[in-house]
């Protein structure tokens, strides 16, 4: 099934003016540290449109469905580059956008599918910093009651050039701050996304788990080129295991990506491999249960981030007991959305446009009748009236102005 033929318009932003001067606030003016939730202003992305667990709600649930910890980057976007920087000349990209990055990203897709999120991060006292916890905070409605502003500590910065549907990045942080940002005790949650590190446990996902919290786990590229599974001591506490196809081979000695999904599936109850182009592929140990499903054909704008919108979207169907199969779908749909926009947390979809999307696939001549059957389970879902046109524009949350386009 073709999701579209031409990616969605981005509302890019050519020349962003310099930033427009604001006071930081303190420490205490973003509220204390483990208080419960915030109060929080309605932003534009904050109010989801479903909540995929409202028959599944009940007084006596956690006061979060998914918690998050990690470091929040600035992200500045390049786009529409004819290729890729040439030593010893310059480039003009014709789009550009910034948004907070790196755990922001997880964060931001998770809310904007409609799950409540609490993100533990540290955030610097300069503008970046302001500018992310607003965005956040304010714009996509993610409580950061567990977070804190540093003092002095400059915000982290990723520029990231898109071309080609490759990305080239380049990052600039100092040490971290002293403290963890992660709390002793993480609030009690539905669920929690881990980023595992070979080598290093986290103490907060055996506490998260002990208290019932479903952990879903993925790893970055092992730098020291170990790949030994036994060095992800933190797997023991997961539900979910989310790797790549490369990183699941490396680390099982398997010769293919689905045999390397059923030796992941020894360690931990669910292990989900994506396969790029190829979709993705499942192996839950307690049901015996596998699912396959093919990727959507879309013309890639920029990559950044399609993971993270692959793992939130299949939290998401997971939390609210969705089949397999249909998770899977769901979470690779996600993920081909994001990619037909630029950035990372700029480009997560929320249900506006699954539900466009589906209203568009389904009105095109010559579909896949089986292709829409995959996807048949969004009907229940999303709105049965189309109320915007798809593609869909994005007001692009870009430092220097105060109100979104």
């Amino acid at each position: 099934m073709t999701a579209s033929a031409s990616p969605p318009g981005t509302g890019e932003d050519p020349a962003a003016p310099d930033p427009a001067p604001r006071t930081a606030r303190s420490p205490a003016a973003r509220g204390p540290i483990g208080k419960g939730p915030s109060p929080i202003t309605q932003g534009p992305h904050c109010q989801a449109e479903v909540d995929p667990l409202a028959a599944l709600r009940t007084p006596a649930d956690p006061p979060w469905d998914v918690y998050l910890t990690g470091t929040v980057f600035l992200d500045i976007i390049f786009t529409g580059l004819d290729s890729a920087p040439v030593r010893g000349t310059e480039s003009w990209a014709r789009g550009m956008g910034s948004s907070p990055g790196g755990v922001a990203n997880m964060a931001t897709a998770l809310a904007r599918l409609g799950l409540r999120t609490a993100l533990a991060a540290a955030f610097g006292d300069d503008h970046y910093g302001d500018y992310c916890w607003d965005a956040l905070e304010q714009g996509e409605g993610i409580d950061l009651a567990q977070s804190r502003t540093v003092p002095g500590w400059h915000s982290p910065v990723t520029v990231s050039m898109a071309y080609e549907g490759e990305r080239t990045m380049v990052s600039h942080g100092h040490e971290p701050p002293p403290e963890e940002p992660a709390p002793d005790c993480p609030p009690r949650a539905r669920a929690a996304v881990a980023s595992l590190v070979p080598g290093r446990r986290a103490p907060w996902i055996a506490q998260a788990a002990a208290r019932g919290t479903r952990i879903f786990a993925d790893v970055g590229w092992d730098d020291t080129g170990a790949w030994d599974l036994a060095g992800l001591a933190d797997l023991e506490h997961c539900e979910a295991f989310l790797p790549n196809a490369e990183e699941a081979m490396r680390y099982t000695g398997a010769d293919c990506p689905r045999a390397a999904a059923h030796a992941l599936a020894e360690h931990v109850p669910l292990a989900v491999v994506t396969l790029g182009a190829d979709g993705a592929y499942a192996v839950d140990r307690r049901t015996g249960c596998t699912a396959e499903v093919p990727a959507i054909a879309v013309e890639a704008l920029d990559p950044t981030g399609a993971g993270d919108v692959f793992v939130a979207g299949f939290v998401a169907g997971t939390l609210a007991g969705w089949p397999l199969a249909d998770r899977l779908a769901f979470a690779g749909l996600t993920a081909a959305l994001s990619v037909q926009e630029f950035g990372g947390s700029l480009s997560a979809p929320g249900w506006s446009e699954i539900a466009a999307w589906w209203h568009e696939v389904r009105s095109l001549d010559r579909q896949d009748p089986a292709a829409l059957r995959r996807y048949a389970f969004l009907s229940a879902l999303v709105p049965q009236e189309q109320a915007r046109p798809w593609p869909l524009r994005r007001a692009v949350p870009t430092i220097g102005f105060r109100h979104s386009a």
